[in-house]
């Protein structure tokens, strides 16, 4: 298997694992990690994912070139008609929310999944980038579009358009990452932070991710009004009573997430 994938206290765990080849992902990892996704949003004892490289090296260097060089094949931007699809990168109702933790290198498309987590914990000697416009290429798994979205727009086209790398520090100060933190100490920040969404409302978190996510580009009032199908969940859940009633009895909730 070129992706280990196991779940635990209500966390699933997933590696790409290629260390070989610093994990560049190939047709068979897409193939994986879509099934891996399908039963990450399927079964509701898992509340978070932590996504990560196997080895020290990198967390991934994008798409595997020698295997697309044999391929001779171009794509454009999405997964559309590709193994895999969709990817991670335009898998838009994922509805559980995604921690990557990003050791060495995390170029090209596995930049671009980075950039479609929702919180990213990276090591010191971690280095980003999008070289694709070196290669003839285009950051089609979401790079061209997201980049903009979470950096000032010179900043992101300064990136894209010359393939630049970017440290870790630099990285935080953008706010691309949410901690930066020495080796050794990458797992332990990590799992203070799967900690925390473990025990936040499994139904809350589900319908803050979608409702945040999907009224980035709607108006503020319109946002307000539009329908969001987790949070409608949430509201018809018992857990939506068992959050106050907890709190006025002392004691800690005990959450079910159940949902009709």
């Amino acid at each position: 298997m070129s992706v280990q994938y196991e779940k635990k206290d209500h966390i699933a765990y997933v590696t790409m694992n290629r260390p070989e080849v610093l994990n560049a992902m190939d047709r068979r990892m897409h193939a994986e990690l879509a099934e891996i996704w399908d039963d990450v949003e399927e079964d509701d004892d898992v509340r978070v994912v932590v996504l990560s490289g196997a080895g020290g090296r990198a967390f991934s260097v994008g798409q595997d070139l020698k295997e697309r060089a044999q391929l001779n094949q171009a794509t454009t931007f999405g997964s559309r008609g590709q193994t895999g699809h969709p990817r991670l990168t335009d898998r838009f109702t994922l509805s559980k929310p995604v921690v990557a933790r990003v050791r060495g290198y995390a170029l090209g498309g596995g930049f671009e999944l980075v950039l479609a987590c929702d919180i990213v914990i990276a090591s010191e000697d971690a280095v980003f980038g999008l070289p694709e416009v070196q290669l003839g290429l285009i950051a089609g798994a979401g790079g061209v579009f997201r980049l903009p979205r979470q950096l000032p727009q010179k900043v992101a086209m300064g990136y894209l358009l010359t393939g630049r790398r970017m440290d870790a520090t630099t990285a935080l100060r953008y706010g691309l990452v949410n901690e930066v933190v020495p080796v050794d100490e990458l797992d332990g920040c990590v799992a203070s932070w799967t900690d925390s969404l473990v025990r936040a409302a499994p139904l809350s978190v589900r319908a803050i991710k979608e409702a945040a996510l999907r009224s980035l580009d709607l108006p503020l009032e319109e946002a307000f009004t539009a329908s969001y199908l987790w949070e409608e969940r949430r509201r018809r859940s018992s857990d939506a009573l068992e959050g106050p009633r907890a709190f006025a009895e002392k004691r800690d909730p005990v959450w079910t997430g159940d949902y009709s």
